[in-house]
């Protein structure tokens, strides 16, 4: 299958040309808890002020890295200190992906933001939680690398139907490639693959350039 334009959306057209519901796997797995222990229970679950659980995809510079069940609205911090071990022996907290890659990249000062869906301190800057993949990164980690590998990664999985997402991801690796950036080219890519690209992928794959861009220009050199 190729991404279609919407409207109409799955709701109104979907399988088969009619209306569908679409839940995730994870909606799926709580129905039995909520129901055996009520929604109440659920709900009291949460942290600074959110509701329920989510499952957390941890990997990076952590000690126990995997996918850790924890309250919705907990923070990056309390993630590697409570769940994951802390960070591993050498590596000093740089920064975190907090919805896999296209959830944009923040840095280690704001580590006490709540995870979870609709939370403006995350709309703020520009990420989303999205997957719930937290990539915990170090100061041994050089984000100009980071964000080339997190755009080849959109470049290869880019399906090629629209030419905003083919084409913007070829050009966006081939800047970041370059000792120094172009920022003002890098800066329209990014504007005309989020306006015009079909799916999601072509629209968001420029977040984690733009998070660096902004939060860790020490890390970068433009022309």
């Amino acid at each position: 299958g190729l991404p279609r334009h919407r409207p109409p959306f799955v709701a109104q057209v979907g399988l088969f040309g009619k209306p569908t519901l679409v839940n995730n796997v994870e909606t799926v797995y709580w129905i039995r808890d909520i129901i055996e222990k009520g929604s109440l229970w659920y709900s009291d679950q949460g942290k600074n002020g959110r509701k329920g659980f989510h499952s957390f995809s941890v990997s990076g510079r952590v000690n126990k890295p995997g996918v850790k069940v924890a309250p919705a609205g907990i923070t990056v911090k309390e993630l590697i200190d409570d769940y994951s071990g802390g960070m591993i022996e050498g590596h000093k907290f740089k920064a975190y992906l907090p919805g896999g890659a296209s959830g944009g990249i923040l840095p280690a000062s704001l580590s006490n933001i709540p995870l979870d869906y609709g939370v403006k301190e995350l709309d703020d800057e520009g990420c989303f939680l999205g997957s719930a993949a937290i990539v915990i990164l170090s100061d041994q980690d050089k984000m100009k690398d980071v964000g080339l590998s997190l755009l080849r990664f959109f470049e290869e999985e880019s399906c090629g139907q629209c030419t905003p997402c083919r084409v913007g991801t070829e050009k966006t690796v081939k800047e970041m490639k370059k000792e120094k950036w172009s920022k003002s080219a890098l800066l329209d890519l990014s504007i005309v693959m989020a306006d015009a690209s079909i799916c999601g992928l072509g629209q968001a794959a420029t977040n984690p350039l733009k998070s660096i861009m902004k939060h860790f220009a020490d890390d970068i050199q433009y022309e």
